[in-house]
C-alpha cells in the first residue's frame, strides 16, 4: 500500500476496518486499484493462488455478477469460483480466468449493502 501512496493512490476501503487488512482499495483519478492478501482469497474464495512468477487479480465491479458471469464462462473463460456473497452479503463476487490464468474477480454491490460503500465508483 504505501508504494500505490507514494504514487498519489488514497486509502477508500479497508477491511477489516481495525488492524491487519485482508484487502485495501485505493483510489486516484477515478481508478480503483484493489489489494488483498493471499490468505484471504484462499480462506474465504477458495482460489488456488500461487504458481510460478507474479500473481495478480483484476477486480471489475459490475450491476450483475451472476449475469457477467455467465456471459463469460459462455464464451469460454475459465470458471475459478463461482459467485458467491460475501462481507455479510453485502457484495457478490465470482472469479474467471484471463488467457494468462490470472484471476479476475466479478463483484457488485447487492441490496444488502445500502449502507456499504467501499469506493465511489
Amino acid at each position: 500500500m504505501a508504494f500505490y501512496s507514494e504514487l498519489g493512490f488514497v486509502e477508500a476501503f479497508r477491511t477489516p476496518s481495525s488492524g491487519q487488512p485482508v484487502h485495501i482499495e485505493l483510489t486516484l483519478d477515478g481508478f480503483t486499484l484493489g489489494i488483498a492478501t493471499i490468505e484471504a482469497a484462499q480462506k474465504h474464495h477458495n482460489l488456488r493462488t500461487g504458481g510460478e512468477g507474479r500473481w495478480i487479480e483484476i477486480v471489475v465491479w459490475t450491476d450483475d455478477t451472476d449475469a457477467a458471469l455467465n456471459t463469460l464462462v459462455a464464451n469460454g473463460a475459465p470458471l475459478l469460483s463461482p459467485a458467491q456473497d460475501f462481507l455479510d452479503g453485502t457484495l457478490r463476487a465470482a472469479w474467471i480466468a484471463d488467457p494468462d490464468g490470472n484471476p479476475i474477480q466479478l463483484v457488485q454491490r447487492t441490496t444488502a449493502s445500502d449502507s456499504f460503500s467501499p469506493v465511489n465508483i
